[in-house]
C-alpha cells in the first residue's frame, strides 16, 4: 500500500465518499491529531478524522462501515463520529481531548466545530489529574508485568509517551502559556513552567521514534525516571488552584 504522503492529498476523495453516505446530514469533517501538525509521518503517523452528522444520521453507523473499511485499507484510522449536541455536552466530562483536537485539527468540509472550543480550567485540572495518577498507577502495573526485558520496556514507553503530550497540553493551558505545534515543543514548554525534567520524556519520545541508540541499560534507567517523574508530575497537578473567576 503506497504510503499517503501529504493527508490533504485524501481531502476530497475523503470527502466524496462521506458526502455520497450521508449528504445533507454530514455537518463537518475534521482532520485531527500529528497528520494535522509538523509531527506527521508518512507511512506511520496515523490519519484521524472526526465526522460531525446530524442527530437522525448518528444511528446510521452501518451505512459507513464499507467505506470505513475501504479507507482503513489505505491506512485511514476509523474516524470519530460524533454530533454537535455531543460536543457540546462533553466539554465537561473530556475537556483534554477536546482541547487537543481543538489545537491540532483541520477543517475540512462544512463547519469547524472545533474551532471555539472553550473547556472549564477546573474541568480541565481535574481530568489532568485524572489522567496522571490513572497513567502512574497502569505504568507501575505495566512495567511489572515485562519484567524488565529490553523490548517490553520499549513498547511500553512508546505506547504511553504520547498521552503525557495531550496531558502537557492541557498544563500549559491552565498556566496560561501558548501551546506549541510539535511534541517535542510541547514538553520543552511544560519544562520551563512546572518542576519536572524534561529530558526524560523527550527520551521517551526519541524511543517511541526510534531515535538515540539506546542501550538496555539505558531503557532500564529511563523507565525508573519515567517512573519518578510522571509521580512528580501528579503532586505538582494536584497542587493547582484554580482562581474562580
Amino acid at each position: 500500500m503506497a504510503k499517503i504522503e501529504k493527508p490533504e492529498d485524501i481531502f476530497e476523495a475523503f470527502t466524496r465518499d462521506i458526502k455520497t453516505i450521508y449528504g445533507g446530514d454530514l455537518v463537518s469533517i475534521a482532520l485531527f491529531g500529528s497528520a494535522a501538525g509538523p509531527d506527521y509521518r508518512p507511512g506511520i503517523s496515523d490519519i484521524n478524522f472526526l465526522i460531525v452528522l446530524s442527530d437522525e444520521a448518528i444511528d446510521q453507523l452501518e451505512r459507513a462501515i464499507d467505506v470505513v473499511a475501504r479507507w482503513r485499507r489505505k491506512r485511514v484510522a476509523v474516524p470519530l463520529f460524533m454530533t454537535r449536541s455531543y460536543i457540546e455536552s462533553s466539554l465537561d466530562a473530556y475537556p483534554l481531548e477536546f482541547l487537543t483536537m481543538s489545537r491540532t485539527h483541520r477543517p475540512v468540509y462544512g463547519d469547524d466545530v472545533l474551532a471555539d472550543i472553550v473547556c472549564d480550567p477546573e474541568h480541565l485540572r481535574l481530568q489532568c489529574e485524572r489522567e496522571i495518577k490513572g497513567k502512574l498507577l497502569l505504568l507501575r502495573e505495566s512495567y511489572l508485568e515485562t519484567g524488565a526485558k529490553e523490548k517490553h520496556l520499549r513498547d511500553l514507553i512508546a505506547s504511553s509517551i504520547t498521552a503525557f503530550i495531550s496531558i502537557f497540553s492541557g498544563l500549559l493551558c491552565l498556566t496560561g502559556q501558548d501551546i506549541p505545534s510539535s511534541k517535542r515543543e510541547i514538553i520543552e514548554a511544560v519544562s520551563q513552567v512546572i518542576t519536572i525534567d524534561g529530558t526524560v520524556f523527550l527520551r521517551c519520545l526519541d524511543v517511541k521514534e526510534k531515535k538515540g541508540g539506546m542501550s538496555s541499560t539505558d531503557i532500564s534507567s529511563l523507565m525508573t525516571s519515567y517512573l519518578t517523574e510522571v509521580r512528580k508530575l501528579w503532586g505538582i497537578v494536584d497542587q493547582i488552584r484554580i482562581e474562580k473567576q
